[in-house]
């Protein structure tokens, strides 16, 4: 892979910069403002020229035809901070789809590969555009601006007709429950007028027929099974995979078109206990089910409508102790989970509108965005931790995990006897205690409020909520005795390792003995990390190329 990007490198240098190609010194810093206006350049005029994506690179003299090397961002985790913080800034949430660092002649060089921007939308830098005037970075020009706002729509996959199939390809039972359905979204029309629709109306009615024929959105809903063999090279597939503890695959199953019908084959092989208390004995006020039964069913149906069914891509939904994991192919429609949320009317376009159109019309989604912020929702009035969403519009996926279990005790309590807690603040607090980094904005803000501690990033459910919640013994092992012990244990597993150094992976493994068992594997790996960065700090072990050594004072 190294070995790649370097011939990249050495062809950019030799084509010299362009408007899709920008060199910077950058030796030991640069604006992090400077860095987002490039990235809205650089994306926009990788649209205006049809080409997929563009190229920053930094630790390169090009006016001197020097490597000179960049210290920006060389630190644990920086880069990857750095994506994320600048999906805060820019339209839709995008960031950069890679950061590769090389090393050519002993020197560090940084190679930024923005995406362009999306069809028909204009890429803003803090609500501005920017585009290239020769060496000059300036606000791109409204006629640039109109030019990509005119672009035409990707085509709808999923209303192109099928030209072999027929009637006879559709499910029976299918149609019989699709009607069923219509008639109760669409209460207005009389039952027995939609009755009286023969089924070439009905369908027509549903825009799943055209002129006679049917549209591939006809066969993803209702086709018969082995009818999806007429999509292809598309794959209209769900796998359901059955995980233990240890991750080992323990039962898995196929599942095809109809999906009108098929869905609820698929939830039905979820293993939805019955939950009677929460962990440490706090007692429901009434049983309750494992997974909510309308997130279930809204995160398998929004993988249905969402899917780019030309990545020949299945649908997979796995089932691991404690939370439900769902990923479809393509990007994010909305861009980001926090435009998902804000939004408060219809999504401006949908990937496969013909498909999420019947969808509408058989019960199964809505089109006014509702579905992503009543599954938050959802687990909030459950006390349970959030959905985490996990979003690569780079390698165009999305995925998507539904906890079945409580996390961390104090949350839950936390958020039962505080009723005035905002979808917000439990989003932000959910993060915390998974381990997950927030923008320092929110953290400010609960810091002061007194619903968390600690200091970035490693913020924790402040001492505070946790006494109000009689969390203290709990509270004072994480804080305190258990995290002295696994810095021991990490130091004592670095110095073992010697000049061969240490990976986090490795480490993670040496101590899962060690680690709270009530975490999940992720929760663990962060709690790893944040502490491999506060020993970095503490100047007790050093970091390169990815393996953790001891430092020269610890020596």
């Amino acid at each position: 892979m190294a070995i790649e990007y370097i011939n990249i490198f050495t062809n950019l240098i030799q084509h010299k910069e362009s408007e899709v190609v920008e060199f910077k010194k950058a030796e030991n810093n640069f604006d992090f403002d400077d860095l987002g206006k490039y990235f809205s350049a650089l994306s926009n005029e990788a649209n205006l020229r049809g080409l997929d994506f563009a190229w920053l690179i930094f630790g390169y003299d090009e006016k001197k035809h020097e490597i000179v090397g960049t210290s920006y961002k060389n630190g644990e985790g920086a880069l990857n901070n750095l994506k994320h913080d600048f999906s805060q800034h820019t339209t839709d949430g995008q960031t950069f789809r890679e950061i590769i660092p090389i090393e050519v002649d002993g020197k560090r060089i940084l190679m930024f590969k923005i995406p362009a921007s999306p069809r028909n939308i204009v890429m803003k830098w803090k609500g501005i555009a920017y585009g290239r005037d020769g060496e000059s970075l300036k606000p791109l020009n409204q006629s640039k601006q109109d030019e990509i706002r005119r672009q035409t729509p990707a085509p709808d996959w999923s209303a192109e007709i099928v030209l072999d199939a027929t009637i006879d390809d559709l499910d029976e039972v299918a149609i019989a429950k699709a009607r069923k359905m219509f008639k109760k979204v669409h209460s207005r029309i009389p039952a027995e007028e939609v009755n009286r629709w023969s089924t070439e109306e009905f369908l027509s009615k549903c825009e799943l027929m055209v002129n006679g024929k049917l549209t591939r959105a006809a066969i993803i809903l209702l086709g018969k099974m082995f009818s999806d063999s007429k999509l292809r090279p598309a794959v209209a597939e769900v796998t359901w995979t059955l995980r233990d503890d240890k991750q080992d695959v323990v039962d898995y199953e196929h599942f095809s078109v109809p999906f009108i019908l098929t869905v609820d084959e698929i939830l039905a092989k979820i293993h939805n206990l019955t939950l009677r208390e929460m962990p440490g004995g706090t007692l429901f006020p009434d049983t309750m089910k494992q997974y909510d039964d309308y997130t279930i069913r809204e995160a398998l149906h929004n993988c249905i409508a969402h899917q780019d069914y030309t990545l020949r891509q299945r649908i997979n939904f796995v089932e691991n102790p404690g939370f439900l994991y769902y990923a479809n192919g393509g990007s994010f429609i909305p861009g980001t989970l926090e435009n998902a949320l804000a939004t408060n009317g219809p999504q401006r376009f949908f990937r496969n509108a013909c498909l999420c159109k019947a969808m509408v019309h058989f019960n199964m989604i809505d089109t006014v965005s509702r579905g992503i912020k009543k599954m938050f929702t959802e687990q909030m009035e459950r006390r349970f931790p959030m959905p985490d969403y996990e979003i690569d519009n780079a390698k165009k996926e999305v995925a998507v995990r539904i906890y079945g279990n409580a996390i961390n005790e104090r949350y839950t309590k936390l958020l039962k006897d505080n009723d005035t807690l905002t979808l917000h603040d439990c989003i932000s607090l959910d993060a915390i205690q998974k381990g997950h980094r927030i923008d320092d904005e929110i953290a400010q803000d609960l810091l002061k409020r007194g619903l968390i501690e600690g200091e970035a990033p490693n913020y924790t459910i402040s001492l505070g909520v946790a006494k109000a919640s009689r969390q203290l013994p709990q509270y004072t092992k994480v804080r305190g005795l258990e995290r002295d012990k696994i810095k021991h244990m990490i130091l004592q597993y670095i110095q073992n390792a010697g000049a061969d150094g240490a990976k986090r992976d490795a480490i993670l493994e040496y101590l899962q003995g060690t680690l709270p068992g009530r975490n999940t594997r992720e929760q663990n790996s962060d709690l790893i990390r944040n502490i491999l960065r506060e020993m970095g700090q503490e100047n007790i072990i050093v970091s390169k190329n990815r393996l953790w050594y001891l430092s020269k004072s610890t020596d």
